[in-house]
């Protein structure tokens, strides 16, 4: 089984504007190898961490002739970044305002990015408000309109309250709830999601983020119309993009899909067979696809 925690990166501490402590990922900071490549920074979904974006970060990074520093974060309340306090502060503009504390922290002036599920939602906000740090973007499985079927979803499996007695049983349980939707994974697959989602305490597989974010969910009124961000998306226009979509995903329409590319002629829009939301981006022609795709941008 991949090991999630396993080297080829260093661990970054660095600190919020309110005084958290915030983690991140950075694979081959400083080399000159990496000189005069554009890094990557990647934005992990709702409840997800760092670990989602190892095995990518490490094709990536060790990539010839172009290996490229990988800066991957954890948002606050979530992986190895401290919880909040305030509950409230769990929302996409303080996070985005994480990810550009993050950049000044770490010496980052221009990088492409890649965004998964809430991750691209920031991107959404960092477009609009600090494009000059957006040379080009990828966005796992997200847009600007969210499908309530999707949400609702995801609201009831991360409020579900079944926990794992052990780690054979986490895969277990992800296979039952999204089995489903990623008939691409294989047992392995399981057994490394779970490495990535939950956090061993004790011996026993935890989640890893804090419950209150599951929490908010619960809150959300189904009976009104979801906020889009067709503002912020006009803001990517101007740059290279890339749409990544899971072929079952219940939380980005095809309709929406198809009107990104309708606002962006240039978006380049790759399916990933057998896979829901969101889409593990280390498999089957993933990793050839936004190879090729950051080729274009030096």
């Amino acid at each position: 089984m991949p090991d999630t925690d396993a080297g080829g990166f260093q661990e970054r501490f660095y600190t919020s504007f309110d005084g958290l402590r915030l983690y991140a990922r950075d694979y081959r900071p400083g080399e000159p190898a990496t000189d005069g490549w554009l890094p990557v920074i990647c934005l992990p979904g709702l409840t997800r961490n760092t670990r989602d974006f190892h095995p990518l970060a490490l094709l990536l990074s060790g990539d010839t002739p172009v290996p490229r520093r990988v800066i991957a974060l954890d948002s606050r309340g979530r992986g190895n970044s401290a919880w909040d306090d305030n509950k409230a502060n769990y929302n996409l503009a303080i996070e985005a305002g994480d990810v550009l504390t993050a950049c000044a922290t770490f010496g980052i002036e221009r990088a492409i990015f890649i965004g998964t599920s809430r991750g691209g939602l920031i991107l959404h906000l960092i477009a609009a408000t600090r494009p000059d740090l957006l040379e080009a973007v990828i966005l796992n499985d997200i847009g600007p309109v969210l499908e309530a079927e999707g949400l609702m979803l995801i609201r009831d499996y991360l409020n579900s309250g079944r926990k794992p007695a052990n780690w054979n049983e986490a895969a277990d349980i992800l296979k039952e709830n999204h089995g489903a939707s990623f008939s691409a994974l294989g047992e392995e697959d399981w057994r490394e999601m779970a490495l990535a989602l939950y956090r061993d305490i004790g011996g026993r597989p935890a989640a890893d983020f804090d419950p209150a974010i599951a929490e908010a969910l619960k809150l959300i009124d189904f009976s009104q119309p979801l906020p889009d961000l067709w503002g912020q998306f006009e803001s990517l226009s101007r740059l290279p993009l890339m749409l990544i979509r899971g072929e079952n995903t219940t939380l980005l329409s095809q309709e929406t899909a198809g009107e990104m590319a309708r606002r962006h002629p240039r978006l380049i829009l790759h399916a990933a067979e057998g896979q829901g939301h969101a889409p593990l981006l280390h498999l089957g022609d993933i990793p050839t696809t936004i190879r090729t795709f950051l080729d274009t941008c030096r």
